[in-house]
């Protein structure tokens, strides 16, 4: 692999995921320390935004999808929070107005959106900013959405994608119609805008067409940048063409740096800089004072669990692992014929994780408290075990950054509070990003004093 994926002297990247506003965990709402109607409490998100500003956190990111319970989330809600937040562009209008640098990145279907409408409230947004926003522009699979726009069925994937393609064109060109220098507000001439500078957009795509102008002027980061989520052939080439950031969910170093290469490539062969394309790799953390308190609070979300969700996460963990667990003490380590009968999925990228657990004498209970089915990364411990984590999977140039899913609230003001004085004692940098015109992803950042 090329040099590329070397970080040596590269700076972190952070993104914190601000979910439903309880944590990366559905049965979080639960704990005694989570606002339990923090799901439309706005002051909360901005509470959180504020915490994560002071953390030095590059930007906040909201995952979306506009239906009840699409991308998985699942719609049975009786006892669980909901995957997604309320509206991004709503709640980051509220969150923009009260931070100064932290960036805001909210995800938009290409597939159920109009160019104009999004292109016009996108701009909006990054004008009461002060030029911190990003769209994470992701097609829309899941038949439960398209249902929502009407009657027709949900395209096919290569449609998505054209869809997808056409649609970063069609918002980008409308961002760049105003002039950036045709604001001229002057009094004494009497010139509001220069009309020169003023064009037509002219979008004439298969699927979206769109004239234009947009009237809005520039922001000081010239464009939002683009971000991608999506691992899939299509997903790499719509990321290669336009996105600034990718957001990734490799479960160990050779995954992530494979990955990593592969999304630089992309970028490479239409024309770009390898490092105009950054990697974000999710990961989830609990945090306590030792790692025993850690996994008492993870065991504390399973305890929480239904009957039905705990024993169908204990059938995933026995096709994981090879080793049927129907009828063990799922609280007790198991017997060491079994342990050594346990056998990674092979197409499971978490059961070597699984299974090396189970080995080490975990019962299967503590497996699952260690996020071993988790769609991200689990880190249970300290905050230096986090901070370790993250310092690792970058060193070994596995990454640019990481979107971070932190448990609960708590778990984030833990980890800023004392990773950070852990970082300044190492001499590993975190960033902190400045609204000022961008180059690639706000690119104008400094470092902790």
């Amino acid at each position: 692999m090329a040099d590329y994926l070397d970080n040596t002297n590269k700076k972190m990247k952070l993104a914190l995921q601000l979910v439903s506003g309880y944590g990366g965990e559905f049965q979080s709402w639960r704990l005694a320390d989570s606002n339990e109607r923090a799901y439309t409490d706005i002051d909360f998100y901005v509470e959180m935004a504020k915490t994560a500003e002071q953390g030095k956190i590059h930007t906040l990111f909201i995952a979306d999808t506009p239906s009840f319970g699409g991308a998985g989330g699942g719609t049975d809600i009786s006892t669980r929070t909901p995957a997604f937040p309320l509206e991004p562009m709503v709640m980051l209008s509220a969150v923009a107005y009260a931070t100064q640098k932290i960036g805001l990145v909210a995800t938009y279907s290409t597939t159920y959106n109009l160019p104009y409408n999004l292109a016009r409230q996108l701009k909006t947004l990054d004008t009461l900013s002060g030029g911190r926003v990003g769209w994470n522009a992701v097609t829309t699979g899941t038949r439960e959405t398209a249902y929502n726009f009407g009657n027709k069925p949900l395209p096919d994937t290569a449609t998505r994608y054209e869809m997808a393609h056409e649609m970063v064109e069609a918002v980008q060109t409308l961002w760049g119609t105003f002039g950036e220098h045709a604001y001229i507000a002057d009094k004494q001439t009497g010139q509001f805008a220069d009309m020169s500078q003023i064009k037509p957009a002219n979008y004439k795509g298969k699927h979206y067409q769109v004239k234009g102008a947009l009237p809005i002027p520039a922001t000081p980061q010239g464009q939002p940048p683009v971000f991608q989520a999506g691992s899939s052939p299509e997903g790499i080439e719509l990321a290669g063409r336009f996105a600034s950031g990718v957001y990734a969910n490799p479960f160990s170093i050779d995954e992530a740096r494979a990955y990593r290469n592969v999304i630089k490539q992309s970028a490479i062969q239409h024309g770009r800089n390898a490092d105009d394309i950054n990697m974000f790799s999710g990961f989830m953390f609990t945090i306590g004072d030792t790692y025993e308190e850690a996994l008492a609070r993870r065991m504390q979300l399973i305890d929480f669990m239904s009957d039905d969700e705990f024993y169908g996460q204990i059938r995933y963990l026995s096709a994981m692992i090879g080793v049927n667990l129907h009828g063990l003490d799922v609280n007790e380590p198991l017997p060491k014929s079994l342990q050594n009968q346990a056998t990674p999925h092979p197409h499971d990228p978490r059961s070597p994780r699984a299974v090396e657990l189970i080995k080490q004498g975990m019962s299967p209970k503590e497996a699952l408290a260690n996020g071993v089915i988790n769609y991200h990364p689990v880190v249970v411990g300290t905050a230096k075990d986090v901070a370790d984590f993250m310092e690792k999977w970058f060193k070994a140039g596995a990454t640019d950054g990481f979107s971070l899913a932190p448990t609960a609230k708590k778990a984030c003001k833990i980890l800023w509070k004392k990773s950070c004085r852990f970082y300044r004692s190492v001499g590993f940098i975190i960033l902190i990003m400045k609204a000022q015109p961008c180059e690639s992803i706000w690119a104008c950042r400094i470092s902790m004093a």
